[in-house]
């Protein structure tokens, strides 16, 4: 089973039984699943009852069928896998803007040595 992207799906919110249907699973166990990972799928919920799942939660719910379907993970063993992947996440979103100010910084400090250099051969 694939690992969606947010980037792949072009809707706003799906319904229960479209996930369902991506993922060839019952409704139930999305519903459940929701109960039990609620950390990490957050669907709207409108008037009705009816649960509208965003793009980001659909990205969720692959990764969480990936652990418990296809690798065999407990529940909360899924749980903790889901943890530590999104620490890792944030991790190297936090470095990256770090790595980009320290290139920043870098690029600035040479045009300054640069515009010296031009200085002292005029």
């Amino acid at each position: 089973m694939k690992i969606y992207e947010e980037h792949e799906l072009t809707k706003s919110y799906y319904s229960i039984s479209e996930v369902a249907a991506m993922f060839a699973v019952n409704a139930s166990l999305i519903r459940f699943w929701h109960k039990e990972f609620d950390q990490f799928l957050k669907p709207k919920i409108n008037k009705k009852g009816n649960r509208l799942f965003t793009p980001k939660d659909i990205v969720n719910f692959s990764k969480i069928h990936f652990f418990v379907k296809e690798k065999g993970y407990t529940l909360e063993g899924a749980k903790k896998a889901m943890k530590e992947k999104e620490a890792v996440e944030t991790t190297n979103h936090s470095s990256e803007s770090t790595l980009k100010s320290v290139k920043e910084e870098v690029i600035q400090r040479l045009e300054a040595i640069k515009k010296k250099l031009l200085q002292l051969n005029n």
